[in-house]
């Protein structure tokens, strides 16, 4: 298994906008597409408020590739993309990671 850190900086006032989308929409496609949700984070003490980070679990990186490929195509995707920026763009930058699990890590 393969692990990908992602951190999403809002645009100014979109965080509830991202973390709705996400609750509504992505969390459910991504599971359709192959994805493994392992988990979504905001900072709480420390760091920036305007991110959330969270991690995805593939079983190589040709699965990674295609459920991308396949998410970002997808019709439903693109409209709940679409209605939730109806007000404007909300991601301002996106940071991507592909993590390898330590021999002492639980997550493998």
């Amino acid at each position: 298994m393969i692990y990908e850190l992602r951190i999403y900086r809002t645009m100014p006032g979109r965080m509830a906008a991202l973390q709705a989308r996400f609750r509504d929409h992505t969390v459910a496609l991504f599971e359709k597409h192959g994805m493994t949700n392992v988990g979504y984070f905001t900072t709480k003490f420390g760091g920036r408020s305007d991110e959330l980070w969270y991690i995805l679990g593939y079983e190589s990186l040709a699965a990674r590739d295609d459920a991308w490929a396949a998410f970002g195509a997808d019709p439903e995707w693109q409209q709940a993309r679409a209605a939730s920026e109806a007000d404007g763009p909300i991601v301002a930058h996106i940071e991507s990671r592909i993590l390898a699990p330590t021999d002492f890590s639980p997550l493998r």
